[in-house]
């Protein structure tokens, strides 16, 4: 017999048989495009805002009204995704998402009033919430699987995706209209996520082995595990709150505090954003290094240093500075506290961590704003650091227990 089904599989042909190295390999590759097109797509549609408003003759608070569909949709759609993933797998999940967002980018063009603009970002934001638990899910069994903290290399791929995408509507603002530019990322959308989706959908998410993991839900999580999962989202929502501060309010405070002239003061989040993307390429040797705890730690620290020097600085290059060094320190805590949430509970740990996070960006700006109106722009900015200090505290008093149940 065994002879005979060796003489059928060598006529026939067998199951492929890959390697751990060959199979998580494109599989990596794949959700680093995912990552990346995530952060392309998202600019692109960010810096066409200008144009749009004046489509609908959208006055700012109308707009503002608008916009909020975006993280309406984002945030509703969070939960919801996690279900989804336990149940179908995060691979076709992250690849619907990615075409549903690929397709609802199109949309806004097609509005012509402030209400039809927050109905269809409600579909945006939707499709920009699911892609991110979906791909995080998906990255967090990658990182079992291949036992290495490669999870900030992702962010930095989403990070690179952002600054092409913002660059891209820079260059092209002026040369196309805001329906065939975005028409155009529609069709990059769909392109790159059709390719990328055809490694995912070919491979099932790898368990901590390497081989496919089970589908179906996870076993209940425990009591213990859910309070951790918490401090890891409010580590995420102190470290997001800082990142949507300064993408609001940072250019006006080195406009209006530190008389900054108009093209220096654009260049404020420009100098975060790079310092975060280059700190998120290096995370992994970090992670490494110092570990999880110790990551999250100095990050918060740093973070809170370096903002301090950002608000309170009264020079504009020391401003800048500071800028930048909270960009270096802000950059893991993120990726690292959905990392940690992921183990514990996988898509719905994922979920519940994002959409903390997400509500801390969300919190960031109108927080500052009502401090800014009380006391002053300098000192509610001052906020961010104070709140990366409460990130690096809640990580180093949680750091045994969060490495006891991981260890579990």
């Amino acid at each position: 017999m065994p002879t005979l089904n060796k003489i059928r599989t060598a006529i026939l042909g067998g199951p492929r048989v890959t390697s751990g190295a060959d199979t998580l390999r494109p599989l990596r590759s794949a959700l680093t495009l995912f990552f990346a097109l995530d952060g392309f797509l998202f600019a692109g549609w960010v810096v066409r805002i200008p144009a749009i408003k004046q489509q609908t003759g959208a006055s700012e608070g109308a707009l503002g009204l608008a916009l909020l569909g975006v993280s309406a949709g984002a945030v509703a759609t969070m939960t919801l995704t996690g279900r989804l993933c336990r149940r179908f797998g995060s691979h076709p999940v992250t690849v619907a998402a990615a075409l549903l967002m690929s397709l609802g980018i199109a949309l806004p063009p097609l509005t012509h009033s402030a209400l039809a603009l927050g109905l269809v970002l409600l579909v945006f934001g939707a499709a920009y919430g699911g892609l991110n638990v979906a791909m995080n899910s998906a990255a967090v069994d990658l990182v079992a699987a291949l036992r290495r903290p490669v999870m900030p290399s992702f962010h930095a791929a989403f990070s690179v995706g952002g600054m092409l995408g913002a660059g891209l509507g820079a260059l092209i603002a002026d040369r196309l209209s805001v329906t065939a530019h975005l028409l155009l990322l529609t069709a990059t959308g769909l392109i790159a996520g059709a390719a990328a989706g055809r490694v995912l959908l070919a491979h099932p998410a790898p368990g901590p082995s390497g081989a496919p993991a089970p589908k179906g839900d996870r076993r209940r999580t425990t009591a213990r595990e859910r309070k951790l999962i918490a401090v890891f989202g409010t580590v995420a929502l102190c470290t997001a709150y800082g990142e949507g501060a300064l993408a609001d309010w940072g250019a006006l405070h080195l406009r209006q505090d530190l008389a900054a002239p108009a093209g220096l003061a654009a260049l404020g989040y420009s100098v975060f954003a790079l310092a975060m993307t280059l700190g998120r390429l290096s995370g992994t040797a970090l992670l490494e290094r110092l570990g999880q705890t110790r990551l999250l730690v100095a990050g918060g620290t740093t973070a809170a240093l370096g903002m301090l020097l950002g608000s309170l600085a009264p020079s504009l290059w020391a401003a800048l500075a500071g800028f930048a060094i909270t960009g270096l320190g802000l950059a893991n805590i993120f990726p690292v506290a959905v990392g940690r949430a992921g183990e514990l509970a996988g898509p719905g740990g994922v979920a519940a961590a994002s959409t903390f996070g997400y509500g801390g960006m969300l919190l960031g700006p109108p927080a500052i704003g009502i401090l800014a109106d009380r006391f002053s722009l300098p000192l509610a900015l001052t906020t961010v650091a104070a709140l990366a200090a409460v990130s690096a505290l809640v990580a180093y008093a949680t750091r045994r227990a969060g490495t006891t149940v991981t260890a579990g």
